[in-house]
């Protein structure tokens, strides 16, 4: 695999796994509470279908990436 494909690779999996942290706390399934917070941050209340869908559309894109990267690197 070369590094240019690597690279697409790890960030198609970051990029989805962020998607799917923002699918399950939006979701209401996962609670965090807030990490490094500069001004009153605060946890959310129930679910939101903003974050919801955003970590839905991530996740979306995320696996795309990844899809396209390891296709890739099957190419002669």
């Amino acid at each position: 695999m070369k590094a240019k494909q690597l690279a697409g690779t790890l960030i198609g999996a970051f990029i989805a796994f962020l998607g799917l942290l923002w699918f399950l706390q939006g979701t209401g399934i996962l609670r965090m509470r807030p990490i490094l917070c500069l001004a009153n941050c605060e946890e959310i209340v129930g679910p939101s279908p903003f974050w919801a869908a955003s970590g839905l559309i991530a996740l979306t894109i995320g696996v795309i990436v990844v899809f396209v990267s390891v296709r890739g690197a099957r190419r002669p």
